[in-house]
């Protein structure tokens, strides 16, 4: 049995990326107009992918999961605080479109505090709620038809993420990213439909 799903390693690229927004925008570098151009592409690369993989949990994973046991109640307990991160999302992404102009730092960065905080809550709490089930069930009809579903992406939309998701990955995440998905796909994926990601938003965080 794996040690970490696929579900935890996503979960691991999106603290990556809020510790990373922290750093810059505590820099007074993040006020420069260049500077503020950049982080507003790599937040709307963040905002893309946590809405996606929230969006598709709603359409795949919590199907599969009632499937395999987990109770509604559970669920609902997901879907409920999905809905508090959406309304704080919203607030952080109307003050990052801000960046560029005079207090929008300050704004952005308190945005994202609060944002972080209902987003690493709910990570926890799924981890500890549902991360079992990933890994016990992971052999399951239901769980690997579940797997078939989430690999249905357009190919764009498949390398930008293959990219993001290993861009600063720990060995464990590693480890559990090459056990769930073919060595192949990690390479060549990201280096023929993630070059977007490569080109505009790695260096974001390469060079600060």
């Amino acid at each position: 049995m794996a040690d970490r799903s696929m579900n935890a390693v996503i979960h691991s690229a999106f603290r990556r990326d809020f510790d990373r927004f922290e750093k810059a925008l505590s820099k007074p570098s993040a006020e420069d107009n260049a500077h503020a151009v950049q982080l507003m592409a790599a937040w709307a690369n963040f905002r893309a992918q946590l809405v996606e993989h929230h969006e598709s949990e709603h359409r795949i994973a919590w199907p599969a999961l009632k499937a395999v046991g987990v109770s509604d109640d559970v669920i609902a307990q997901m879907d409920a605080e999905h809905d508090r991160m959406a309304q704080k999302l919203a607030v952080a992404n109307a003050a990052f479109d801000k960046l560029g102009t005079p207090g929008a730092t300050a704004e952005a960065a308190g945005a994202l505090a609060e944002l972080r905080d209902v987003t690493l809550t709910h990570f926890d709490h799924e981890e500890s709620e549902l991360e079992p089930v990933y890994l016990e069930k992971a052999d399951t009809p239901e769980m690997k038809a579940m797997a078939r579903k989430f690999a249905r992406v357009p190919p764009k939309q498949a390398g930008v993420f293959f990219a993001w998701v290993q861009d600063g990955a720990s060995a464990a995440d590693v480890a559990a990213l090459r056990n769930a998905v073919p060595r192949p796909v990690l390479k060549i994926v990201p280096a023929l439909f993630g070059r977007s990601y490569t080109r505009d938003i790695a260096p974001v965080w390469r060079d600060r």
